[in-house]
Parts: C-alpha cells; sequence; structure tokens
C-alpha cells in the first residue's frame, strides 16, 4: 500500500490521518535550498542502512604510505563526495572501496561484505566508474551496451538491460552513431549508463565531471542526482568543489592521504564560518 493510499484509507478517521500526514512530514527535512539541490532525507540518519564502511583503512606502496587511516560511513540512498586536490588519495580509496587494490590495513565493507574476504559478494553490488573511462569507437552506442549486457545476463533479461542502458544514456538517435563521433559530454552519459544499467546498490564515480564544459557537466550531475532518487547510493570524488556542494548530502575531506573533515556541506561552512566548501577546505589546510 502506497503513502497516498495508507494516508485515505476509509478505515481511518480524518484525525489519525492528519496524524500520520504530519508524522510523516515531520520525518523529512531540507538538505538544502538550493534550487537546483531541494532534496529531503530522513532526519535521524543512524536509522539508515550502511552501504559502505570503511575503518582505519590504510593504503601503503612500498615505504610511502598514500591513505592514512580513514574512517567513514556512507548511509545507503546517500551522494556522499569526496573533495580534494589531485593526489590527496581520493583514487586510491574509491580503487580499494571496488576491489581494484588491496588496502594495506584495516577494513572496507560494502552492504555487509568485506572487499578482502568476500570481492565476489562485493562486485555483484557495485558498479565502477573511473576518470579515465573510454568505450570501443568503432561500435555505436547501442552496440556497446549490448556488448557490455553480455557479461551480465542474456535473453530477455538482456534486452530489458540494454533497454535501460539506452534509456539512461538519453542520447536520442545519437545510440546508433559510433563512439568515436561522440563529444566527450556524450561519451560520458554513455558510460554512465553503462555502470548503471546492471542496476548496482553503490555507485562508484571517479572525477565523473572531470574535463566537460558547463553546460554538459550540469546534465551530468542531472543524471546523477535521478540515479540516486531511484535508489542507488553514490560516491563520487572530485576536486571541484562547487560542484560537491551542489550534488552531494554529504562531503569527505582529503589531503594528503588524510581524511581532514566529514559533514554536510552546511555542517562545514558552519563550522569554519565560509561561505564555501572551497572556503571550508582552504581553511582546514591552512590550520594543519
Amino acid at each position: 500500500m502506497s503513502l497516498i493510499t495508507s494516508i485515505y484509507d476509509t478505515n481511518h478517521g480524518y484525525r489519525q490521518n492528519l496524524t500520520t500526514i504530519m508524522s510523516y512530514l515531520e520525518s523529512l527535512i531540507p538538505i538544502s535550498d538550493h534550487p537546483l539541490q531541494f532534496k529531503y532525507r530522513l532526519q535521524n540518519p543512524t536509522t539508515m542502512t550502511d552501504a559502505l564502511v570503511l575503518k582505519d583503512v590504510h593504503k601503503s606502496y612500498g615505504n610511502r604510505e598514500a591513505v592514512h587511516g580513514i574512517s567513514l560511513e556512507v548511509k545507503e540512498g546517500e551522494i556522499f563526495g569526496l573533495l580534494g586536490h589531485n593526489g590527496a588519495g581520493k583514487t586510491t580509496t574509491l580503487r580499494m572501496i571496488s576491489t581494484l587494490l588491496r588496502i594495506s590495513s584495516g577494513s572496507i565493507s560494502v552492504y555487509g561484505h568485506d572487499v578482502a574476504t568476500e570481492p565476489e559478494k562485493v562486485r555483484e553490488v557495485i558498479s565502477y566508474l573511473p576518470e579515465d573511462a573510454g568505450a570501443y569507437k568503432d561500435l555505436t552506442g547501442r552496440a556497446y551496451l549490448e556488448f557490455i549486457s553480455k557479461f551480465y545476463t542474456s535473453g530477455d533479461a538482456q534486452r530489458e538491460m540494454v533497454s535501460r542502458g539506452i534509456e539512461l544514456a538519453d542520447l536520442g538517435d545519437r545510440i546508433d552513431s559510433k563512439v568515436d563521433t561522440y563529444s566527450k559530454g556524450m561519451m560520458r552519459r554513455l558510460l554512465i549508463a553503462r555502470a548503471i544499467m546492471p542496476s548496482p546498490k553503490l555507485a562508484i564515480m571517479d572525477e565523473v565531471t572531470s574535463g566537460l564544459d558547463v553546460i554538459n557537466a550540469y546534465e551530468i550531475r542531472e543524471v546523477i542526482r535521478s540515479i540516486a532518487r531511484n535508489g542507488v547510493t553514490v560516491i563520487m570524488s572530485s576536486h571541484n568543489m562547487f560542484e560537491v556542494e551542489m550534488l552531494c548530502d554529504r562531503v569527505g575531506m582529503m589531503d594528503q592521504g588524510n581524511l581532514i573533515l566529514l559533514g554536510t556541506p552546511d555542517e562545514l561552512k558552519e563550522r569554519f564560518d565560509a561561505k564555501s566548501l572551497e572556503e571550508v577546505f582552504v581553511k582546514a589546510v591552512m590550520k594543519e
């Protein structure tokens, strides 16, 4: 039974219906008043499922430690942003989450599955889109999605997956053009569709709008919002502070392999008496 149906069930009185409506509305709070990000989340996030948990995670390359004991949680349905300059440890962290890099110590779990001991289970519920991802340029967009879908399923399920990918890419007639004729924005749309069409529970995206112009970057952010509205948890990295502030429910700021700040954009701005996340980051790094 839907919320609306339950509210207007004729077996309940008006007063009880009104109480139901008010209780539901009071459980929601606005994350941001920005017109491009009028999103709502549950007021008590501690009751939400942990999609991702990192505990004291380290990653070393020989004698050089790239990630220094970071701990964080991402709730189911969140858009979580990892912020930091190039070399801060964002991509290394995302690759450990996606099982592409082994952690040196600590633990990472994705929907209850440990990346070190259950990598296959983790891969069943995630998708990973690296910054430098590409597609086979001699294929059309449709043929590329069909090719990728065969790694996951077959028959009617495969056709449904491809149909979902085409809808996500939203390239119109250009879905039947060769990939080597696509603009960078069109290519990124196709790659996001490839990552989301298998219906992952957690989407991992690295610098997803890097190198895009203003219009294409805006359109990709809208695609990510749509994905989250449909129940996919998103963790993304970026060095674009404006983008993360507009898009993400919570952010973690990294510097030299350390997680130096964690919270909602509004919380962090209030804490540092700052007008933007960029100002927060500068103040936090200088404070160190």
